[in-house]
């Protein structure tokens, strides 16, 4: 089993292998954080993990009504996230390698990050400036017919693209170009979707990547099917997440 300690980063989403994030941070826990990362030389990885949250707040609330009205003021670490913040984040996240970052005036940072390894939270220190986590780095198991599936996953997924571009009013460029490896495809797929957070993190932690893709295809399927039907499409975010600025 290898495992890492690395600085963790909460956030009200999922990121995935390959996937490009990128964050305004503003918060002094996550400031702390970027500095310390800008101590390493530019040659070498700045690495931070990656996990959604479960059962808390992305921002932690700073004064009465900010962000949210009954919210009393916290500060520290694991302010939004309760005695055991452990508890509330999904278990399987991405590590996160840095390619850019950037402090501004005010102290704020601009970063932009790809998604890289698949990990297991194992545990979460908050008795420093910012929370650390204890990772196992998780194997990429390619499963039973990962190759027919994807293929069968990007059939599905250009048809569910134009049905989503038509509910949206939006047109698809028609010799737009998908990958066709199935590592790289189930995680484009399950980033691109219209799906909430609970949904895309199932995809994240599938066993193998042959189950994933299999989840994929019956949720592309069933998604397409909806959306024939829909004029427009609903933002499912704003119903599972408070707003926020990062």
């Amino acid at each position: 089993m290898t495992t890492v300690r690395l600085p963790l980063f909460p956030l009200n989403t999922v990121l995935f292998p390959g996937l490009v994030l990128p964050l305004n941070v503003f918060e002094e826990r996550y400031r702390a954080m970027m500095r310390e990362l800008l101590k390493t030389d530019e040659s070498e990885s700045r690495r931070f993990a990656v996990v959604a949250i479960r059962d808390g707040r992305e921002v932690a609330s700073t004064a009465p009504g900010l962000p949210d009205q009954t919210a009393l003021p916290q500060k520290g670490p694991a302010a939004g996230f309760g005695a055991d913040p452990a508890q509330a984040f999904h278990r399987v996240g991405c590590v996160a390698d840095a390619a850019t970052i950037r402090e501004r005036p005010d102290g704020s940072f601009e970063v932009l990050a790809t998604g890289t390894t698949r990990v297991k939270l194992l545990s979460v220190d908050a008795s420093g400036p910012y929370l650390t986590a204890e990772l196992e780095e998780l194997a990429e198991e390619p499963g039973d017919d990962a190759e027919e599936l994807a293929e069968g996953v990007l059939r599905a997924f250009r048809s569910y693209q134009k049905r989503l571009a038509g509910a949206r009013e939006r047109s698809l460029a028609a010799d737009q170009e998908l990958p066709d490896e199935p590592s790289v495809v189930s995680y484009l797929v399950a980033a691109a979707a219209v799906l909430d957070t609970p949904a895309k993190q199932r995809l994240l932690q599938a066993p193998d990547i042959a189950t994933r893709l299999r989840e994929e295809l019956q949720v592309l399927r069933a998604e397409t099917a909806v959306l024939r039907h829909l004029p427009s499409v609903p933002a499912v975010d704003l119903t599972t997440a408070p707003t926020s600025p990062n």
